[in-house]
């Protein structure tokens, strides 16, 4: 009898785990569309945030060819926000709160670099970076 109730109580806390009591684990890859979880990471949010970083040093984009180059850096992964939400990606809440606030803090880059405006531009990348961080410290395999 001792046996048969801690296989169930072994049975239930496989099935709580299952069902997600804590962070899930990363969404490797989605439903349908081909492109892994890594290579969105790798092809569109590093390749963007670094382009957003290296416009946002010291005095900012140069000239006018450098202010519509980071609003598309910034429109890039203000569309990655809405991406990491579908195709069955979104793993738990952690996810999608770091997903909503990348989209936030791209728009707000979006939307300084079409002003020109470089002190809210980097303030919303700073929300983009802490975005990342959060869903990282969730998500990202420990090395």
């Amino acid at each position: 009898m001792a046996h048969r109730t801690w296989a169930v109580w072994v049975a239930a806390g496989v099935l709580l785990a299952s069902l997600g009591g804590g962070a899930a684990g990363q969404v490797v890859k989605g439903k349908t569309r081909p492109a892994a979880t890594k290579y969105l990471m790798r092809g569109i949010t590093q390749a963007h945030c670094k382009g957003i970083g290296e416009l946002l040093k010291e005095s900012g984009p140069a000239d006018d060819k450098a202010w519509e180059t980071l609003a598309c850096h910034a429109a890039c992964l203000n569309e990655l926000s809405a991406a990491l939400m579908q195709d069955g990606r979104c793993p738990d809440g952690v996810w999608a709160g770091a997903a909503k606030s990348l989209g936030e803090g791209s728009a707000a880059v979006l939307a300084s670099a079409e002003k020109k405006d470089l002190d809210n531009a980097k303030a919303g990348f700073q929300k983009v970076t802490e975005s990342c961080k959060a869903c990282h410290d969730a998500h990202k395999p420990k090395k």
